[in-house]
């Protein structure tokens, strides 16, 4: 499949690119962050969304949704890492609702799909226990109890978990970490009694939590997918993520890019332009090859998971690691060109670099990624 988006995905760009420039500029961020809002993203912001068919590009259409694919997820993350834009599209529209349609029973996809898909809901992944991104330690537990479950345990950096009205947890019904067998996915209402949730803002001023399930009760009902045999669907639809992470990034470090480059035309030193300068000529180039060479493999991941490709899962993890990469250049050569002033809360360029350094992190850095396809490919 050829590397370039359709014409539909293009109309698809520029709705979207409109949308969030004009009303979720870095500026709006900022102002996020400085009045320290409770929620940390704006929800009217989030109903216009919904209201133009984003909130539930992935919810099939008899759900009341577009019923499309990762990559036209990964176009709309694409221009949200332009401007950083805050807001529950990740946590919701990509992950809760493709674990929701890849594993639901048709009660919990009508239940729930509707929320999402019109906005309404919103719902968060709880995977990680500790600092990295380690699905596979999962070690929360889930006990047979009654017709049901009865969940104990720590998740950290839930992206979004504050906020949600939904919880997709994952947790260990047998076996030991470290082992695929034994993972169930369970659907929680995140204000049953025996959860504490605590909001964490990320260092780019974005929004996790920390939840605290103590002796939560669940029932039958509430397991997503088979009972013990979650990791394949948990491993779905982390890669899912992965790759709508890794589109942001793509608009991260191209807009970062542009703003460079911007800056070496205007900046004078010694009676010209220090984009005259061959040394910043080199650098820019090198950057501008690294983006374009990554934006096709994160193109080339979102039609692989589109098209159930075998190789997907390593196509993700080129992806996701490339883009880590690259746009960990990006920001460090826009500071630099910046210079001193590259380093000021002021400057909206120290923003990009946060949120790359989270969107690194966030569902494997790209020496995890470099792991998993060097496992896969048997070394």
């Amino acid at each position: 499949m050829a590397l370039i988006l359709t014409e539909e995905q293009s109309m698809l760009r520029d709705s979207a690119r409109g949308l969030i420039s004009d009303k979720a500029p870095v500026s709006h961020l900022r102002q996020l962050r400085d009045s320290k809002d409770e929620t940390g993203f704006s929800r009217e912001l989030w109903k216009t969304f919904a209201e133009m068919g984003f909130s539930g590009l992935l919810v099939p259409e008899q759900f009341g949704g577009s019923g499309l694919g990762a990559v036209e997820a990964g176009i709309v993350m694409e221009e949200i890492g332009r401007t950083l834009m805050p807001s529950p599209f990740l946590a919701t529209s990509v992950l809760a609702a493709s674990a929701l349609s890849r594993g639901g029973s048709e009660a919990q996809k009508s239940q729930h799909l509707p929320g999402i898909a019109d906005g309404s809901l919103l719902a968060a992944l709880a995977v990680d226990e500790g600092a990295k991104h380690r699905p596979l330690q999962t070690n929360m537990q889930a006990v047979r109890s009654g017709n049901g479950f009865r969940l104990n345990g720590d998740k950290a950096l839930v992206v979004d978990g504050h906020t949600a009205g939904l919880l997709i947890v994952a947790a260990r019904t047998a076996g030991s970490a470290g082992e695929k067998n034994g993972v169930t996915l369970f659907l929680v209402d995140p204000k049953a009694k025996g959860i504490a949730t605590e909001r964490t803002i990320m260092v780019d001023a974005h929004n996790a939590a920390r939840i605290v399930f103590d002796n939560v009760e669940v029932d039958a009902d509430s397991v997503l997918g088979e009972v013990d045999q979650g990791y394949p669907l948990l491993e779905g639809v982390l890669n899912v993520g992965r790759g709508a992470v890794a589109s942001e990034m793509v608009g991260l470090s191209e807009e970062v890019f542009g703003r460079t480059v911007a800056y070496l035309k205007e900046r004078k030193q010694f009676g010209k332009a220090i984009g005259e300068f061959q040394a910043l000529q080199h650098r820019a180039a090198q950057l501008y090859i690294d983006i374009e060479i990554t934006r096709a493999a994160v193109l080339k991941a979102l039609q692989a998971l589109d098209a159930g490709a075998a190789s997907a899962g390593s196509a993700v993890a080129v992806a996701k690691a490339r883009a880590g990469t690259t746009a960990t250049l990006a920001v460090q050569e826009g500071v630099q060109m910046h210079g001193g002033m590259g380093m000021t809360d002021q400057f909206d360029i120290g923003f990009f670099m946060k949120r790359a350094r989270v969107c690194q992190e966030l569902f494997g850095d790209s020496n995890f990624h470099a792991e998993q396809l060097a496992r896969a490919k048997g070394y």
